[in-house]
């Protein structure tokens, strides 16, 4: 994979463990609420962003690797003196579900030997609501709780994920949403658990109504590929807090065109 003997797909699962642990510690809305200032993707970063990316970076900084992290909140930052292995990590995908204690909040953490997404070699996504774990190993499927997941088949659109969802880009969407002909939409607040599902065949396709970030997707992307599924970006695939894209994702490639067509 192009990448060193470290147990990645440990690593992360320490890293999410650790970052659950410390989002638990923060009680109540209004101090998971708490704005700390502006992260350098760009949002507004809260108390529970903030106390689960220490936490992630604790994990990663003992490693003693040479690695760049990618995250949400501090950007990009060399670790053991940098190196070609890239960790991409959302320190909580779905902060306002965090913050309202709602679910689908998650913990989303690549590992890539380079800086685009084909070469992600783990994806790790951990729901902060749970304790329910998903992964993906480049070449070796995708998991959920230990469970390979089986591998998605063409089918019609009866549930369509929806992401960063918000009323006036529902508004603007509602005609191209109405055209994919789906049964029904669900909108979860979290791009990585939406791709989760997308790959447990939960859901059988998703589309953000505006561009979104590397470290929204790196890791979720790798589970729908690997369970079979197809995914597109037609902004840009860079790991990179530059990069910013619309996401499609399909349970097969003729679906995933359809969406193309009406969103992309």
């Amino acid at each position: 994979m192009g990448l060193s003997d470290t147990d990645w797909l440990d690593v992360c699962r320490r890293a999410a463990r650790a970052a659950r642990e410390a989002v638990e510690r923060v009680e109540g809305p209004a101090e998971r609420a708490r704005e700390t200032g502006r992260g350098e993707g760009g949002d507004t970063t809260l108390v529970v962003d903030r106390e689960a990316e220490d936490a992630v970076f604790a994990v990663l900084e003992a490693l003693d690797e040479p690695l760049v992290a990618v995250s949400e909140e501090r950007g990009e930052v060399a670790l053991g003196g940098g190196g070609d292995v890239r960790v991409v990590i959302d320190p909580v995908d779905g902060s306002l579900n965090a913050k309202r204690r709602l679910p689908s909040a998650s913990v989303s953490i690549a590992v890539a030997a380079g800086g685009r997404m084909e070469d992600v070699a783990v994806g790790y996504v951990a729901e902060l609501d749970r304790e329910r774990e998903w992964w993906a190993v480049r070449g070796q499927g995708a998991y959920c709780d230990g469970a390979r997941l089986p591998a998605l088949e063409p089918g019609p659109l009866e549930v369509l994920g929806l992401e960063t969802a918000r009323a006036r880009l529902l508004a603007a969407h509602a005609e191209a949403i109405a055209a994919t002909e789906a049964r029904r939409v669900r909108a979860l607040g979290s791009v990585a658990t939406t791709l989760c599902l997308l790959a447990a065949g939960r859901l059988d396709a998703m589309v953000t109504l505006r561009p979104v970030r590397a470290v929204d997707l790196a890791a979720g992307q790798l589970l729908v590929t690997e369970a079979g599924g197809a995914v597109a970006l037609p902004g840009g695939d860079g790991l990179d807090l530059e990069m910013r894209s619309l996401l499609l994702a399909a349970r097969d490639g003729a679906l995933l065109a359809r969406l193309e067509a009406l969103f992309a």
